[in-house]
């Protein structure tokens, strides 16, 4: 180990800062973040660090550096464009025995700053030893995304009930044993979640029992349409925690192999009159699997609130008092166009959009109780998105054009969209019908309606 790791608190201590670039300003940043009492040392200053000395939470001496400057000061920072100054800087702080780094040059540092993942209390440090900075900031990118911001509030949490913890608690091991329980139950994810005053009362409630109730969880998750990049980072980590996993044909191979691989499977998908499990049995089954103490994921394509019967499930679960968490993905109308280079809302072309359902309850018995407001979607200035409207789809454009809508509105079918089998076919209603036969389009599959569609050839930039 050529650096012992070492955490120090600068608050209201002596810094320097040797320098007034924009080198100097990213390592100032970084000592005002741990409010140290910083001084500047240079001639001329950058806008921002200017700005914070106008503001008064910097000490600026407009000079060169000479070796009265660091008399006092815990830590410098030599930052300057020039080799020469840093290590005379670096010199003198040898001798004076105060912590010095040279920015970029460890062999004239004592100490060097390392890649950060800030969540206060809780703070994780990354260093190559100076040899490859960028290979730490790499890492550093990798955890900020699997690391909840919510940490730092519950490790703050968990500070506040320490000495309570002791007192409730005092057997070492059991509350060691106790604290991995509180971790591994619900409390964290109501911190995820931005439930914080419900999750201390769970926290100081439990610390009195001496015991962390095991208790079972819903999260309904939107793994948004098809492409594993797309989902959330909560999607993620949900998927990682699951103990069980119910989820549908709209959730692809892709995303299903980011699940936590010893999290049980149930299939419960959904096609046109084709149900693995009815509906009714899905909202039974969720309250059942959470009643047993699980960790019930229930993973949906696209959002769940957005034509994913997502009410229907958490009715059940809110009359059965199941604590669940809904979270939002990246609905298939937003992925679809985005990734077919058809904006829905365009100054020229449409400035509304409507979606809607072409998908109807499996005891209808045709297609004209597909009951949608006709008129209200004929209007040649908004985007018609249709949801599963691929079977009904010659009816569609049927309708649309027995209530005024041009046979020559430009119609984008997209299937499996985000996805590497995406595919675009554009027609016009009057043809739509013929269309989706001929190029044999497979669920899972939109339909956009309306003079955005001609932008496709210009914008699609998945080619």
């Amino acid at each position: 180990m050529d650096y012992f790791p070492l955490f120090i608190n600068l608050k209201q201590q002596p810094c320097m800062i040797v320098g007034g670039g924009e080198i100097a300003v990213r390592k100032l940043r970084l000592l005002a973040s741990a409010g140290a009492d910083i001084t500047v040392v240079a001639p001329e200053l950058c806008n921002e660090m200017r700005e914070m000395v106008k503001h008064g939470k910097v000490h600026w001496r407009p000079a060169e550096f000479s070796l009265s400057h660091i008399a006092g000061q815990r830590l410098v920072i030599a930052a300057t464009d020039h080799a020469s100054v840093n290590q005379a800087v670096f010199a003198a702080c040898e001798a004076a025995g105060i912590l010095v780094n040279s920015v970029d040059d460890p062999a004239h540092s004592r100490f060097i700053t390392p890649a950060i993942v800030d969540r206060s209390p809780l703070t994780i440090a990354l260093s190559t030893g100076g040899g490859v900075p960028v290979l730490a900031r790499h890492l550093r990118s990798q955890l900020e995304a699997l690391i909840p911001h919510g940490w730092g509030e519950l490790a703050k949490m968990g500070s506040q009930l320490r000495t309570l913890a002791k007192e409730k608690i005092p057997d070492p091991a059991s509350r060691r044993e106790f604290w991995e329980n509180v971790l591994a139950g619900p409390i964290p994810d109501q911190v995820f979640s931005g439930q914080i005053e419900t999750a201390r009362i769970a926290l100081e409630d439990a610390i009195n029992k001496g015991s962390v109730p095991i208790q079972g969880a819903v999260y309904l998750v939107g793994s948004g349409p098809g492409n594993p990049d797309l989902l959330t980072f909560r999607a993620l980590r949900l998927m990682q925690q699951a103990d069980v996993v119910l989820y549908d044909n709209l959730v692809s191979a892709e995303i299903m192999e980011l699940v936590r691989r010893d999290a049980e499977r149930i299939y419960v998908g959904k096609k046109s009159n084709n149900h693995a499990l009815p509906q009714e049995e899905i909202n039974l089954l969720l309250v059942r699997l959470a009643q047993e103490g699980k960790k019930v994921l229930r993973l949906k394509g696209g959002d769940p609130f957005i034509f994913g019967r997502g009410g229907e499930e958490i009715a059940e679960l809110a009359a059965a008092q199941i604590p669940f968490e809904v979270v939002p993905g990246i609905t298939s109308a937003a992925g679809a166009s985005c990734y077919a280079g058809i904006p829905l809302t365009h100054r020229d072309y449409a400035q509304s959009v409507t979606f809607v359902t072409g998908h109807r309850r499996a005891t209808d018995s045709d297609a004209d109780k597909l009951e949608l407001d006709w008129p209200r979607l004929v209007n040649p200035n908004e985007t018609v998105v249709v949801y599963m409207g691929v079977a009904q789809a010659g009816y569609i454009a049927e309708q649309l054009i027995k209530h005024g809508r041009a046979g020559n509105t430009p119609v984008a079918v997209i299937e499996r969209a985000t996805t590497a089998q995406q595919r675009v076919v554009i027609a016009e209603l009057s043809t739509l019908a013929q269309t989706v036969r001929d190029s044999h389009i497979k669920p899972p599959a939109l339909l956009i309606i309306g003079d955005v569609v001609k932008l496709h050839e210009q914008l699609n930039w998945r080619q």
